[in-house]
């Protein structure tokens, strides 16, 4: 079968090349590749910056935001042929740690963890995968080929799931919530906030479509500092990774804020900040400054749940190119209005 596959470390080795079927050791549940999403972890892997293959092999097949249709099921799986299905992407340590011994994989203490796509597994840009059953996610039929947002919009749902459970510390009842940045993180971020009923707004670089998008969610849109914003939001999800960015959030909350960091920093920047103006603001504001990385099965059902209550032309507008297979090389190169691009297996 195809499959776009890379050598980890290794810049420029990404390549369209004949792989072996996928082992039944891979688990019971056969799927069809219908599409792939593509995001900086995987122009990160192509640029040799990390990823690791399976153990005694040298290419790792790419690919964790997937979008599939089951081939062959087993009695009593739950799942049946031709279903739309996704894949969660992280496994359990083997030892295992405290966390993924109580089902809690997304919170690894030990690293030992293991990745579709990313860490010594192979992912899903391929023709086909197999799956253990207790790692897939139904999508609803209504979705059709906007499931394969369902990895991204499962980091967003777990996002929501801790600010939530920070939130039951003290009596809180947030109106505002602020997201930096309108890639399709973001603006998943801020769909997830207006379905909570919450004042959105989304702060970004540039007018454009996505600006059009966040206004027709009912967000209001912003360009410019978040020292210039005229309030102090009760949340803020930080999407770009930008270090000044979450310098800035972490100042501007209001009291008893919490700002979650949902983007990754490439972190060779270094920046000026005065880091006792930042903690005399959380400790006399009770704010919190949280990270959150990967996603649990519970994080993909309740992102399940969040696309498929939509708006379904909303959705669609995220996913501004799809391309072929052959043509992954485009998939990779971002252009100027792209939000999120997808590899199509089906084309």
């Amino acid at each position: 079968m195809r499959a776009l596959t890379v050598v980890p470390g290794r810049a420029d080795s990404g390549a369209v090349v004949e792989m072996p079927e996928p082992p039944e050791t891979d688990g019971p549940v056969l799927v069809r590749t219908l599409a792939v999403g593509f995001c900086g972890t995987d122009a990160e892997i192509l640029a040799g910056d990390y990823g690791w293959a399976p153990a005694g092999e040298e290419r790792l097949i790419l690919g964790h935001e997937s979008l599939g249709e089951v081939l062959e099921a087993p009695d009593g799986s739950g799942f049946r042929r031709g279903d739309l299905v996704a894949g969660v992407v992280r496994r359990p340590d083997p030892v295992p740690c405290l966390a993924c011994g109580a089902g809690e994989w997304d919170m690894c203490r030990n690293g030992r963890y293991t990745e579709r796509g990313i860490k010594q597994r192979h992912g899903f840009a391929a023709e086909r995968f197999r799956i253990e059953p207790e790692f897939l996610v139904p999508v609803d039929r209504g979705l059709g080929p906007l499931g394969v947002l369902m990895e991204p919009a499962s980091i967003l749902a777990k996002a929501w799931e801790h600010i939530e459970r920070i939130g039951l510390r003290a009596r809180w009842a947030p109106r505002s919530v602020l997201v930096t940045g309108a890639g399709p993180i973001g603006l998943l971020a801020a769909l997830m906030g207006v379905q909570r009923g919450l004042e959105v707004h989304v702060l970004a670089r540039r007018e454009g479509a996505q600006a059009a998008l966040a206004r027709d969610l009912g967000a209001a849109y912003h360009i410019g500092r978040i020292a210039d914003l005229p309030f102090h939001p009760d949340v803020v999800l930080e999407c770009t990774g930008v270090p000044e960015l979450v310098m800035d959030a972490a100042v501007q909350l209001a009291p008893a804020g919490i700002c979650c960091l949902a983007g990754v920093s490439a972190g060779a920047k270094r920046i000026e900040t005065n880091a006792g103006t930042l903690e005399r603001q959380m400790v006399l504001g009770n704010t919190v400054l949280f990270g959150i990385v990967n996603a649990n099965l519970r994080h993909y059902r309740a992102a399940a749940e969040a696309l498929a209550k939509a708006d379904r032309a909303w959705l669609g507008r995220l996913v501004t190119r799809r391309e072929r297979l052959d043509d992954w090389r485009d998939a990779v190169t971002r252009r100027p209005d792209d939000i999120k691009t997808v590899i199509d297996f089906t084309l």
